[in-house]
């Protein structure tokens, strides 16, 4: 899956630190940090990757990648009845 806009960007200098916990550009006490940094866990405990493109003046991309589902990993693990 990709999402992407056509907003400001992210600069470079912010950019390699998106996904750390707590990191924000927002003054004080509009925004904690957090919600980039949970996706990424959710994300990788699932399989996946996840990357931000940014270029500032052009916009920024997201694209997430999961593996597909397997149903029988649904029962692999269940104990026997």
């Amino acid at each position: 899956m990709r999402v992407a806009d056509n907003g400001i960007g992210i600069p470079p200098e912010h950019l390699n630190r998106v996904f750390d916990p707590f990191f924000t550009t927002k003054p004080a006490g509009s925004g904690v940090g957090l919600g980039l940094s949970l996706c990424q866990r959710i994300i990788l405990a699932n399989r996946g990757t996840v990357r931000i493109d940014s270029e500032v003046g052009k916009g920024t991309s997201v694209t997430i990648c999961l593996p597909g589902f397997e149903p029988e990993a649904l029962t692999a693990g269940a104990p026997a009845r």
